[in-house]
């Protein structure tokens, strides 16, 4: 059995990395098909609205599915279709080709996005005690693999089509050779007696404390958007950095957010999810507040990684306690916690732009402060009930 459950770890790290891989080999190749496809910086991006609307739908298709055929048969098949349309963006000859690669890309994302959380779900509570952060920690070394393996095609001479190609063809074969791993079967299935009684009015509970872990995914998934696009532009715009030196403000937030989802799950098992959502969301609140009013640079770095800090932790709650939720439902509750979030990523970027019309671009960063001090505010939601406490283990 510990035999088993260390393999479907493995196996479910392997299917993070690969998510993180196969989105990364696309970012990093989004100027060659921006120019071969012949669009603007604005048509690229209302193009991009359509990967995230794939991805979304993509998320409510899986999470039903997974609950219906089991992990062991919707990862898989997810990790081989993400894998196989990497290519698609760019053979895209076209602005309406390239839109309909985009949404397939997309949704095939989002079905493996959804269905590899569910089993990290299961794993986590199979291993009783928390596991998820480092799972997600593995999706940020996706990026950077993507990163260096399109460096070194380019440096050989291979055309982005063609480290698409190989990309995408070493990824299918990871998702086929990575499914062994996976536990078994369904996880749980609702008899006849949960449609009446205490379970149905667990599951009426359940459907309440969904929608707010929802609501939080979408605050908090919103703020990291934001970073994602506008922290270097801060520090260059706002401070007047150098654009070298503004391209830090990004990374050292994803550095802080990596260590923070290395060290999260030590974290959770000492204090417990609630703690890490209410003190990271705080910690969070104060490093962009901290940003928004640096008057220096070195301030500016300091607040953007508490910022990254802060968030770290808090996703990986929130995705892992909606799958506790209800076990007989924990795809579809996953879906409907992680589609709420992304759809907060995708709209991050534009609520900022939106906002610099009427102040100041680092003004704007209050309204992250606000929404993470709420975040932290409804913390308590992650509260558990005695009776769900989970034990330790001595499975490594």
């Amino acid at each position: 059995m510990e035999r088993s459950l260390r393999a479907a770890r493995v196996a479910t790290y392997v299917y993070f990395v690969l998510n993180g891989t196969l989105m990364g080999a696309w970012v990093v190749h989004i100027p060659a098909v921006e120019e071969r496809v012949g669009i603007t910086h604005a048509a690229l991006g209302g193009l991009l609205v359509l990967l995230g609307l794939g991805a979304f739908a993509g998320m409510q298709v899986a999470g039903r599915l997974t609950d219906r055929l089991g992990t062991r048969t919707v990862v898989p098949v997810a990790g081989v279709l993400c894998a196989a349309c990497l290519v698609l963006p760019g053979l895209a000859p076209n602005p309406w080709t390239l839109a309909c690669a985009l949404t397939v890309f997309g949704f095939a994302n989002g079905c493996l996005d959804v269905s590899m959380n569910a089993h990290a779900v299961h794993v986590e509570k199979a291993y009783r005690r928390p596991v998820m952060s480092g799972f997600h920690a593995t999706f940020s070394v996706g990026g950077v693999l993507a990163a260096l393996v399109a460096a070194a095609a380019a440096g050989i001479g291979l055309g982005p089509v063609a480290a698409l190609v190989v990309l995408g063809a070493a990824g299918v074969v990871t998702a086929l050779l990575a499914a062994r791993g996976l536990l078994p079967g369904a996880p749980s299935t609702a008899g006849p007696e949960a449609e009446d009684g205490p379970a149905a009015a667990g599951r009426s509970n359940s459907r309440g404390r969904i929608r707010v872990l929802a609501a939080l995914a979408l605050m908090v998934m919103l703020s990291e958007g934001a970073a994602n696009d506008w922290s270097a532009l801060h520090l260059k715009d706002v401070l007047g950095a150098p654009a070298t030196t503004a391209a830090f403000a990004y990374g050292t937030y994803a550095a802080a957010m990596t260590v923070g989802r290395l060290l999260a799950d030590r974290t959770v098992t000492r204090w417990g999810s609630m703690a890490v959502l209410r003190y990271g969301a705080a910690t969070a609140a104060v490093g962009i507040t901290l940003a928004a009013l640096a008057p220096w640079v070195w301030t500016a770095f300091a607040g953007w990684a508490l910022f990254g800090l802060g968030l770290s932790g808090c996703v990986p709650q929130l995705f892992s306690a909606a799958g506790h939720a209800d076990p007989a439902a924990a795809g579809a509750n996953v879906s409907r916690v992680a589609g709420l979030g992304y759809l907060g990523m995708l709209a991050g970027p534009a609520v900022i732009g939106w906002l610099t019309h009427l102040t100041a671009l680092n003004h704007t960063f209050l309204l992250l402060t606000l929404l993470c001090a709420a975040t932290a505010a409804t913390a308590g939601v992650l509260r558990p009930a005695p009776a769900v406490e989970r034990e330790p283990t001595t499975v490594g």
